[in-house]
């Protein structure tokens, strides 16, 4: 199963399913066909992509599936490889994309074969960013993946969808050009683009802290982190569902993903030295968005600026650089994978039927839609960090490896878990409960097998992740190891060599 290459068949498999719906007529029965097609497609990947979990040894720390050939005259070359913190987010978008595929599947009526290939043409571009080891590489699929989103949310948005997706293209555009810069410089100093070779370079100082932050310009765009997340409610708000679910999903765990296989490894020393400036950017992200999340009346936007909370504890966790805190913010983010594409599909169910998200709108929705009442206090839950869910797990390994390292901002974090259970119960108490009173509501109907059929395998995961996390801990615990043994390697060299320049 090693000898073909399984990472190439699931990045550009999707892309070849796009060029098949391009071919079809654009009459009735090529738009259903294209429906079927972009929904075959992400199945196979996804069974594919399973043989990838299969195969994997998690007791080692080196990539594996590893895939080399010469590209771009040589001085460029194309690799691809996964390890135990790339392989779950590889999974994780591949799972997602079929469920994204069923959530549109009567949404989008305009234009629907651009549609589905703007879909696949992202899939690729996503599983190529968690599976390239090549800078150059990597930074092709990291910012391919603006184009299709663009499109997503600028073609089959909301009102405002022009003015979202131009604000989040700029965004991220600005602070990834900064990050060309330093791969420039990279490449320059270490003579290679090639991941697995710089995680071994030691830079200097020197270049390790602009290159530092010109990555975190990048990287904290994407997560988003406080301030630069502003355009991540305007994005949400005006994105189709299934585009919301992948934007919270997929393309905020690129930012994360990008901290643990850049920042920490390769820049340890500016790491371990700007770390409260990390620290501080979390907690505000997880108590002052929690805030503003309290007093939105739009359920998308509650939502949003969840999402910017939660990823707080991502970044607060995987900076504190302990066994706890790196596994708690790689599992905190396929957690929030799960339960927020869960989450922004709840929202879409709603308005499809009341095409509003106004949570003034609603009200006592448990006396028509049971069924849909318990789907949604499932993620509430969830969202809550509820134990005996997936939110749980990655949080308290969060909150545990930063109190290790600093009780204060552990501490100041937890806040954050207060103040999601204020708005987030609060959101299920004014849309489910109350009285039925709106006319508009004494019709509305309850979740169909379609919408079951798409819920079902993400309550399974909640639930089961949140009972028994150990898959995902024991794929990525000998590449976290790895990880924080090189990085505390590095930096107590640096520190030695300084103390010994002291005493000379």
């Amino acid at each position: 199963m090693t000898s073909w290459p399984i990472l190439s068949v699931v990045t550009f498999l999707p892309l070849a399913g796009a060029l098949f719906i391009a071919l079809l007529p654009e009459d009735e029965a090529g738009i259903r066909n294209a429906r079927w097609a972009a929904l075959w497609t992400t199945l196979v990947t996804f069974v594919i992509s399973l043989i990838l979990i299969w195969r994997f040894d998690p007791t080692s720390a080196d990539f594996q599936f590893v895939e080399k050939r010469p590209w771009l005259g040589g001085a460029i070359t194309y690799v691809m490889g996964v390890d135990g913190i790339s392989l779950p987010f590889v999974i994780l978008t591949t799972g997602l994309m079929p469920i994204s595929i069923l959530a549109s599947w009567t949404a989008i009526q305009t234009r629907v074969r651009d549609y589905m290939i703007a879909f696949l043409v992202l899939e690729t571009l996503m599983v190529g960013t968690f599976c390239a080891l090549d800078l150059v590489l990597f930074y092709l699929f990291f910012e391919g993946g603006l184009i299709p989103m663009f499109l997503i949310i600028g073609v089959w948005g909301g009102p405002r969808r022009v003015y979202a997706s131009f604000k989040f293209f700029l965004y991220t555009l600005l602070g990834s050009v900064l990050m060309l810069l330093a791969i420039m410089a990279m490449y320059w100093q270490a003579g290679t683009t090639d991941i697995a070779a710089l995680l071994h370079h030691p830079f200097p100082l020197s270049l390790q802290k602009w290159a530092w932050f010109a990555f975190l310009a990048s990287f904290a765009v994407k997560l988003p982190m406080w301030p630069v997340h502003t355009w991540l409610p305007d994005a949400h708000v005006e994105a189709p569902t299934a585009g919301s679910v992948i934007l919270a999903a997929i393309l905020l765990k690129m930012g994360g993903y990008g901290f643990l296989r850049f920042s920490l490894p390769m820049f340890p020393d500016a790491s371990a030295q700007l770390a409260p400036l990390i620290y501080a950017l979390s907690v505000v992200a997880i108590v002052y968005t929690s805030l503003v999340a309290l007093v939105q009346e739009d359920m998308k936007k509650l939502i949003a600026y969840s999402s910017v909370a939660h990823m707080g504890f991502v970044t607060m966790g995987l900076f504190a650089v302990t066994a706890q805190g790196v596994a708690g913010g790689i599992f905190q983010m396929v957690s929030h994978g799960i339960v927020s594409a869960a989450l922004f599909l709840c929202v879409g169910i709603v308005y499809d039927r009341m095409h509003t998200r106004e949570i003034a709108a609603y009200g006592g929705l448990v006396n028509r839609m049971p069924l849909y009442a318990f789907v949604f206090m499932v993620f509430t839950l969830a969202n809550v960090g509820l134990p005996g869910t997936s939110g749980f797990v990655g949080e308290f390994l969060s909150l545990i490896g930063t109190f290790r390292v600093n009780s204060w901002v552990a501490t100041l974090a937890t806040l954050g878990t207060i103040l999601s259970a204020a708005y987030a119960l609060w959101l299920y108490r004014k849309i489910i409960f109350g009285t039925l009173e709106k006319p508009a509501l004494f019709d509305i109907r309850d979740i169909g097998w379609r919408e079951i059929a798409i819920m079902t395998p993400l309550i399974v995961l909640t639930i089961v992740l949140g009972v028994y996390p150990k898959p995902v801990l024991d794929i990525s615990s000998a590449s976290v190891a790895q990880l924080i043994d090189n990085y505390q390697h590095a930096v107590g060299a640096v520190h030695a060599a300084g103390l010994s320049a002291v005493t000379r």
